[in-house]
């Protein structure tokens, strides 16, 4: 019994990990293509690379081409970290907040902050805030 079950196992194995046909293999000489394709436009996406080769009568799926694309380390375009490091001197923040004062009256404070010294642009203070004083604030702030 047990020499049965041990056949039948290893019959099932080898059924199992028995070569199935699948997707034919892509020739050595149209994957060194997509390579130097992908190196020498690194922009360029999976699906413009295989438009390209379809162009060139080549019939490869996108999902093999995506597979043969190399993984480019950089990317392209600068980082987060890079650009607020270079757009800095640009950036500014405003804000309305309100204060009560001693009489417990409200006033409403505008403030503009700029990013790169970290310094107040601007400042005010009202105890009627309108849309014209508002615009006129943004005029003063940066004229």
């Amino acid at each position: 019994m047990i020499a049965w079950y041990r056949k039948g196992f290893r019959l099932y194995w080898t059924w199992k990990s028995r070569n199935h046909a699948g997707r034919p293999s892509v020739s050595s000489e149209v994957a060194n293509l997509i390579r130097r394709m992908s190196l020498a436009n690194p922009r360029w996406g999976a699906p413009r690379i295989h438009g390209e080769l379809l162009k060139l009568g080549i019939q490869v799926s996108q999902a093999t081409v995506a597979k043969y694309m190399v993984r480019h380390r950089k990317s392209p375009s600068q980082t987060r970290r890079t650009f607020l490091k270079h757009q800095m001197q640009n950036f500014v923040s405003a804000d309305f907040f309100v204060v009560s004062t001693f009489t417990f009256k409200l006033l409403f404070v505008f403030v503009i902050l700029s990013h790169d010294r970290r310094r107040a642009v601007h400042f005010a203070a009202t105890a009627n805030p309108i849309a014209e004083w508002t615009a006129r604030q943004l005029l003063e702030a940066f004229p």
